[in-house]
């Protein structure tokens, strides 16, 4: 068990319950958590009810084939990149029933790393179904386990912040 694993399993519940109160679902596209994310999400009991599907793209061609990524995007920039986390979670969108999907790609260690993405480097991905997509980079501490463990759960609180403003928007209106 990891010393995040109780705030992941509460961002999780607390994702559960505002897309449960908005009528949304949420589908996962994961690269260096190898299904982390979707796994979190299903420990929440009723998660059927707002999780569509999760992707596990760890492979270059399992971008390319599943998500859509173009191959000149992955060969110009690297897997670990903005335009890669992207197109992840563009496609996940496109390709599941879902109104949010997060993506995510890094390097999780403990070999991997350059001078320019060391390890801990972790990209984000977001895409909403209005059309936004927001992106984030995050150097993570730790060993394997806590760099995926840190990657699980701010996808998951970053998703929980859009989510509520949505839901904080359907109120004002």
């Amino acid at each position: 068990m990891s010393q995040y694993d109780p705030l992941i399993d509460s961002a999780a519940a607390r994702l559960g319950r505002v897309l449960e109160h908005l009528g949304c679902r949420v589908t996962t596209a994961e690269s260096c958590t190898g299904g982390g994310i979707a796994e979190a999400i299903t420990r929440v009991a009723g998660s059927s009810a707002w999780f569509e599907t999760g992707f596990v793209t760890y492979a270059n061609r399992s971008k390319q084939r599943w998500l859509g990524v173009e191959a000149e995007v992955l060969e110009a920039n690297g897997a670990v990149s903005e335009p890669v986390v992207q197109g992840m979670a563009t496609g996940a969108l496109a390709a599941a029933e879902a109104q949010f999907a997060v993506a995510v790609s890094g390097i999780a260690g403990p070999d991997g790393g350059s001078v320019d993405k060391p390890v801990g480097t972790v990209w984000f991905g977001w895409a909403l179904a209005d059309g936004r997509v927001l992106t984030e980079r995050k150097r993570f501490h730790g060993g394997r386990r806590e760099v995926r463990a840190q990657t699980v759960l701010h996808a998951l609180e970053r998703l929980v912040g859009e989510a509520e403003k949505q839901a904080a928007n359907r109120l004002s209106v």
